[in-house]
C-alpha cells in the first residue's frame, strides 16, 4: 500500500517488547535496500495505550508491527482488514496510507508457510497444532494454504477453544480439539506446530519424539527440549526464528513498496543479535 519515501518511520507495539527481534531484521532490510531515512523501533505499548498511540501517529509513519497482547485489540481501530486477516481473527501489520487510513493485514501465516517451505515442508497429510491463541489462529490458516482442510488443536481446556474453533470455521478447516493429556495420539502425525510460549512445550517433548516434522514458534532460547527430541530421532525440526524472520520480510515489502527485500541481510543480522544475546 505504501511506496518507498525518503524518509519514514516504522516500529513494532506490544507489551513486553523489549526483546523484540524486529527493530534488529527491519533495520537490517533497510540498510540493505539503502533507506537511509527510514527508522524502526519498539515501543512498549498494551491494550488500554494502543487507541490515543495510534491517534498520535503523523503523516511521516509507514507501518507498525503488532505483537502480543495487540493483534485482536487492534482490529476496531482500523479502517480496513485483509481477508486474511479476517480470517484468523488477528492483525500483526498495520499500514497507512498517507491520508490517515489505517490498514490491517497479517503476515504471521506467510511467515509460516515460508519458514515449514525453506525446510522441505510443503504439503503434510496431517497436523496437529499445540496453543489456542492467536498464532495458533495463523497456524490453522497456514496449513489449509499447504492443502490441509483438517487439522487437531491440543490446548490445556478444550473447553476454552471456541475462539480457535470460530476461526477453524471461517477458514473452512475441520478440526478436532484436544486436551494435553491426548498429546501422544494427537502427535501421531505428518508436523506439529507449537505455538506455545518458550518452555511450555520442554515436558512434552517425549511425546513429540516420533513427529517426522515440528516447528516450534519459540527461539530465543534455542533449540527446546522438544525440537533436540524431534532431531535426534530423524525429524525435520523450524525455529519460530525462521517464522520470525519471513513475516518480517513480507512486513518489510508491505511498508516499503520493494520487492527486493534482502532475506540473507535479515537472517544473518538476526542470527548474529542471537548468538550476542545467548552469549551475554
Amino acid at each position: 500500500m505504501t511506496q518507498a519515501p525518503g524518509t519514514a518511520r516504522a516500529a513494532v507495539l506490544g507489551s513486553p517488547i523489549a526483546h523484540s527481534l524486529s527493530p534488529v531484521l527491519h533495520r537490517a532490510a533497510y540498510a540493505a535496500l539503502g533507506l537511509s531515512g527510514w527508522s524502526y523501533q519498539a515501543i512498549e505499548c498494551d491494550e488500554a495505550e494502543l487507541p490515543g498511540l495510534l491517534a498520535g501517529l503523523g503523516p511521516e509513519w509507514a507501518g507498525l508491527s503488532l505483537t502480543m497482547p495487540l493483534k485482536r485489540a487492534v482490529l476496531p481501530l482500523l479502517d480496513s482488514v485483509s481477508e486474511l486477516a479476517v480470517e484468523v481473527g488477528g492483525v500483526n501489520t498495520v499500514l497507512f496510507d498517507g491520508g490517515g487510513g489505517r490498514h490491517g493485514d497479517n503476515t504471521d501465516v506467510h511467515g509460516i508457510v515460508a519458514a515449514l517451505g525453506e525446510a522441505g515442508v510443503r504439503a503434510p497429510g496431517s497436523a496437529a497444532v499445540l496453543g489456542g491463541g492467536a498464532t495458533a489462529a495463523s497456524a490453522l490458516a497456514a496449513l489449509r494454504d499447504l492443502g490441509l482442510d483438517t487439522a487437531t488443536l491440543v490446548v490445556r481446556d478444550p473447553g476454552r477453544a471456541a475462539d480457535t474453533l470460530r476461526v477453524a470455521e471461517r477458514l473452512g478447516v475441520k478440526l478436532s480439539v484436544r486436551g494435553f493429556d491426548a498429546l501422544p495420539d494427537a502427535a501421531a502425525t505428518d508436523l506439529v506446530i507449537s505455538t506455545l510460549p518458550s518452555g511450555a512445550a520442554d515436558r512434552m517433548a517425549g511425546a513429540l519424539a516420533g513427529v517426522p516434522a515440528l516447528l516450534d514458534v519459540a527461539y530465543s532460547p534455542w533449540p527446546t527440549a522438544a525440537a533436540e527430541t524431534v532431531a535426534a530421532k530423524g525429524g525435520t525440526v523450524v525455529s519460530g526464528f525462521a517464522m520470525l524472520l519471513h513475516q518480517a520480510v513480507r512486513q518489510v515489502e508491505l511498508m516499503t513498496g520493494r520487492g527486493d527485500v534482502p532475506v540473507a541481510a535479515m537472517r544473518a543480522a538476526g542470527e548474529a543479535e542471537l548468538a550476542r544475546r545467548a552469549a551475554g
